[in-house]
């Protein structure tokens, strides 16, 4: 019987006149539904190893904060005054003599810093509790007069939670921990001058790791580039805002011009939010010393300032901006001061630029950084992408169907 069902089975092959097709030779054969099952759970596993190796090295930042934040100070210090040492070398100057002269000019500009700070901290700490008490005693009057026009007390208990001199005395506290980071000025000096000496072999170095490829250079010229253009514009737009408050507040009879000048410069390097705190604390001031009518020229100058050099002169010098959108620099801010403190703060856009660069350079993270980049950059990848589908697509329609039958 198994002899005649076999020769039944030949005779309607040969008479159909087709050559059955191996398992192996037909392309179209269905994938095995556990080949596509298996790396389901490896993908899991590999994600979950990801994410538990963040949150370690996210933790482990934190804790190592008084470490880290001395050294990207030195980094960031170093790719400002890159640029100078490179345009004085361009002017025929040694190289020595190029580096004694940037490394001057950095000491000069740390010492009228520690200068600045040093005596703002002293004054302004001396005056604080007579402030407090002048504080204390407007609000009490203004107390009073809401009671007198039969305001509710639920308005007068709202205000007793809003306290101005919380204000001033995290200005105070703010001023504490910058004094505190300069003592660690020897050490990020020390660390600028290694790094500047080491700077014109990073380009060899890079070079002898790629094995001529120069992928790895690549990377490191764009995000220096990046970077030391953002922060050179930065910083010049930031002089500028602090001098020109400083300018206004001391046309104005406001005590501490210099202070509140200082304050607008070293925040306006924390996006979004910067420029509006470093606002709150000398307008509470002017308020308390006085009185609405000067507080509200104050206000008219630190809004003229901030929309002509933030809204209007910034964008310009940058250009296309950052490549980060307005909702990830937001986020940045928010984690890197929680990681490392007010430095991470001033930092957040760089480290995350930093961040967003090498995820761009793998294939298999280049979507977190499409995420994190701006709309221009989506458009502008797409519209890159759109050539490249399109050849795929018609090679696709021009290769020819495989599996014929035979006649």
């Amino acid at each position: 019987m198994n002899d005649h069902a076999e020769s039944e089975e030949d005779r309607e092959e040969k008479g159909s006149g087709t050559i059955p097709s191996s398992p192996a030779s037909d392309s179209r054969a269905p994938a095995k539904p556990l080949d596509r099952l298996v790396p389901q759970p490896a993908r899991a596993a590999s994600a979950l190893v990801v994410a538990a190796a963040l949150v370690v090295v996210i933790a482990g930042l934190r804790s190592a904060g008084p470490i880290i934040v001395p050294f990207l100070l030195s980094t960031f210090i170093a790719i400002i005054a890159t640029p100078a040492l490179n345009w004085l070398e361009r002017s025929k100057l040694p190289r020595w003599l190029a580096m004694v002269a940037v490394i001057g000019a950095i000491i000069v500009a740390g010492a009228m810093l520690m200068g600045i700070v040093g005596s703002a901290i002293a004054d302004f700490g001396r005056d604080l509790p007579q402030y407090k008490e002048r504080i204390a005693e407007q609000s009490a009057a203004l107390g009073a007069w809401l009671e007198a026009r039969g305001i509710s007390s639920s308005l007068i208990s709202l205000a007793d939670i809003f306290k101005p001199e919380l204000a001033i005395e995290l200005t105070a506290d703010l001023f504490n921990g910058l004094g505190g980071l300069l003592t660690n000025a020897l050490l990020i000096f020390l660390t600028v001058i290694f790094i500047l000496f080491e700077a014109s072999v990073f380009s060899v170095k890079f070079r002898s790791i790629d094995k001529g490829e120069g992928r790895t250079l690549e990377r490191f010229t764009a995000f220096s580039q990046n970077v030391k253009r953002y922060l050179v514009i930065k910083t010049a737009t930031s002089l500028l805002t602090g001098a020109a408050l400083w300018l206004w507040l001391s046309l104005l009879g406001v005590d501490y011009p210099v202070l509140w000048g200082l304050l607008a410069f070293l925040l306006n390097y924390v996006p979004n939010i910067g420029s509006i705190i470093a606002a709150v604390p000398a307008l509470l001031l002017c308020l308390i010393q006085l009185g609405p009518g000067t507080t509200l020229a104050a206000l008219a100058g630190y809004l003229i300032v901030n929309i002509a050099v933030g809204s209007v002169l910034e964008p310009r010098l940058l250009g296309k901006g950052l490549g980060l959108s307005p909702l990830v620099v937001f986020l940045s801010l928010v984690f890197w001061g929680w990681v490392l403190g007010p430095v991470g703060m001033f930092l957040s856009v760089p480290l995350t630029m930093m961040i967003k660069i090498a995820l761009d350079s793998r294939p298999d993270t280049h979507w977190i950084a499409v995420l994190l980049g701006s709309e221009e950059d989506a458009v502008q990848q797409e519209q890159e992408q759109a050539p490249l589908e399109k050849a795929r697509a018609e090679k696709g329609e021009g290769r020819a169907p495989s599996g014929k039958a035979i006649d």
